[in-house]
């Protein structure tokens, strides 16, 4: 378990609702949970603070790290993809992204695909990527300002429902994808009852940011699609109520155990 995303999951999951600050000290003491030692936790605060996505204050004779506005949306745009799924039924239309780069733009170009990646679009083609949903303004607003990128938008649509599967195919790996959802339905699933009676607050936390770790990667390989694109016994929903049923489970413990180690500064609410 890297420390770094160690870090970014315990200020998404539990720092954030106790107004997205820390004490180093107590910052320590969670990770400490993960085997991870003070010298890597501090190392990890202060690049972190170097990328912008957390400042600093003293608090007495302590440090206290507080979430930037950049984090902030950061985890709350990873929080909705993480959480939600598309609702109502789809219309059958695609849309599409053609894109150019300077071709002496390659970080700028790799940078783009896992914009597209984000947002649930799949390549179809060299610079083409394919979605079901509409989400091609969120990707424009995502780009940053000035980027030497040219994208042309379409809406279209199949020769019908065996080609629409095709493309879904042709997109994403979803047999990859759900051998890999299986496998997270094989670790979690027989879990559950033991969730339901209970465990202690440290284990309950450790279980359920390792639940996190686990899953936090689906949405970026993850397009969402509609019932009507994917397989026979897609293995995707179901993973998605296990691992939000394994979540809300831990919850109650996992946030004692965070409250114990004296997390609260106190700390002012975040601001609307």
């Amino acid at each position: 378990m890297k420390a770094r995303s160690l870090v970014f999951d315990l200020f998404g999951d539990y720092l954030r609702y106790r107004g997205g600050e820390v004490r180093l000290r107590a910052l320590v003491a969670l990770v400490d949970c993960f085997d991870v030692p003070e010298a890597t936790v501090r190392v990890v605060v202060g690049r972190l603070r170097r990328e912008g996505w957390l400042t600093s204050r003293r608090d007495g004779r302590e440090t206290v790290y507080l979430l930037t506005p950049a984090a902030w949306e950061l985890l709350d745009e990873g929080r909705t993809r993480i959480f939600q799924r598309a609702a109502g039924p789809w219309d059958g239309r695609w849309h599409m992204v053609i894109y150019s780069v300077p071709e002496a733009d390659r970080a700028v170009r790799d940078q783009l695909r896992k914009q597209l990646a984000w947002f649930g679009f799949g390549p179809l083609a060299a610079s083409v990527w394919v979605s079901p949903h509409d989400r091609v303004a969120a990707l424009r607003a995502a780009l940053p300002a000035g980027a030497p990128i040219r994208l042309d938008t379409f809406r279209a649509g199949s020769a019908g429902a065996a080609a629409d599967r095709d493309i879904a195919g042709r997109a994403w790996d979803l047999v990859g994808l759900d051998r890999d959802y299986a496998a997270l339905l094989a670790r979690y699933r027989p879990r559950l009852a033991d969730y339901r009676r209970g465990l202690p607050p440290r284990e309950a936390l450790v279980e359920r940011v390792r639940l996190m770790q686990d899953y936090r990667r689906f949405p970026f390989r993850d397009p969402d699609l509609p019932p009507e694109l994917l397989p026979a016994d897609w293995s995707g929903r179901a993973a998605h109520e296990v691992f939000r049923e394994a979540h809300g489970l831990l919850r109650e413990r996992a946030e004692a155990f965070v409250d114990s180690v004296g997390t609260s500064v106190p700390f002012a609410p975040r601001p609307s």
